[in-house]
């Protein structure tokens, strides 16, 4: 059993109804947080927030003109919801380009104002933006996520600094190849924008950059959120912790 030191906290996960999601409610549920299952599929958020006593909230984050007036009575914020599209840049769709950046920096920035409040009156908060190793460095047909990702970095670095004497931090969390459904989604996109076989996908174009040969699992991100949110973190912040099999080494 978990050391209980997220009791009486309430934390806001977004896209927590799978994958990296989920893996953080269980973790955060896990040290006594009530968390808030935050995703678009309301089936699924529930089924989660059930599963740990939680609350789901069906949400479409890339309706951002909806989220202008919120507030949040959040504790613990994790930004974690994204999408994933991936073309060349001359063939990607300016629709989808717009999407992805509402999604996951639009969002993240308006939860992250509709929290603070809350958080400064209380003189503690955790921010957690769940960003990639591709908000450190590039690859090829994501210009839309690495652009996304790149931005949360910044986004997160400004939020620690003006948290800092109020007892808030922000940090973001950088995995690489995460198992997830998102990610075997890409595979089929990667074979058909290489030219190559799924088979081959994993191989030589996910984890040619890793010195470890496997997929991120869900649950190690989980238990670095835990840890990021936990007692021991309080100069954790404006900083950016990988998990890419050395990856970023490179």
């Amino acid at each position: 059993m978990s050391e209980q030191h997220l009791s009486g906290r309430r934390a806001v996960v977004t896209g927590g109804a799978g994958g990296i999601g989920a893996a953080c409610v269980r973790a955060l549920a896990a040290r006594g947080a009530d968390v808030v299952v935050a995703d678009r599929d309301g089936d699924a958020a529930r089924v989660v927030a059930e599963e740990v006593g939680g609350e789901a909230w069906v949400v479409d984050l890339s309706d951002t003109a909806a989220l202008e007036d919120l507030r949040l009575q959040a504790d613990i914020l994790v930004n974690n919801a994204g999408i994933q599209v991936v073309s060349p840049i001359e063939d990607f769709a300016p629709d989808d380009f717009r999407r992805i950046q509402r999604i996951m920096v639009e969002a993240p920035f308006l939860l992250i104002r509709a929290a603070l409040p809350h958080m400064y009156d209380g003189g503690w908060g955790r921010v957690v933006n769940i960003s990639s190793v591709h908000g450190l460095v590039a690859s090829p047909y994501k210009s839309a996520y690495v652009t996304a990702k790149h931005a949360l970095e910044g986004l997160s670095k400004v939020t620690a600094l003006e948290g800092a004497a109020r007892g808030v931090t922000s940090v973001c969390v950088n995995p690489g190849y995460v198992r997830t459904a998102l990610v075997e989604r890409q595979i089929t996109d990667q074979a058909r924008a290489h030219g190559i076989s799924e088979d081959e996908v994993l191989e030589k174009v996910l984890l040619t950059q890793q010195s470890v040969k496997r997929l991120v699992e869900p649950d190690e991100v989980g238990s670095l959120v835990a840890w990021l949110t936990g007692p021991d973190s309080g100069m954790a912040t404006g900083s950016s912790y990988v998990l890419d099999g050395g990856w970023h080494a490179r």
